[in-house]
């Protein structure tokens, strides 16, 4: 018969005044960066942090319903999101991220 293996790991108490730390934003992600004039139609001329441009081009795609409906990881673009994908009538919501990085500063 074997022995089971005693754990020696210890119990871990938290203080109950000690608040665990929140994850900090990554510094790259939150430095703006200034958009092309081809996505500066999308999103605005303004430079905002890539998170912010990922929030304003999904608002775009969502408000002209530009997702395809039955595969809602491609995207279709309109005339102005086709300057952005360079000139791709459909891409994967992969793809645009990488697309899209072309377009910022």
């Amino acid at each position: 018969m074997a022995k089971k293996a005693k754990s020696t790991k210890k119990a871990t108490t938290t203080k109950p005044g000690k608040k665990k730390s929140a994850r900090k934003p990554s510094a790259a992600f939150m430095r703006p960066v200034t958009p092309s004039p081809a996505l500066a139609e999308v999103i605005g001329p303004k430079a905002v942090p890539r998170t912010e441009v990922t929030k304003r081009l999904w608002a775009y795609i969502k408000k002209n319903k530009l997702q395809d409906t039955k595969n809602k990881r491609m995207i279709n673009a309109d005339a102005t999101l086709k300057q952005v994908f360079g000139g791709k009538a459909s891409v994967n919501m992969f793809e645009m991220t990488r697309l899209v990085g072309k377009h910022l500063k």
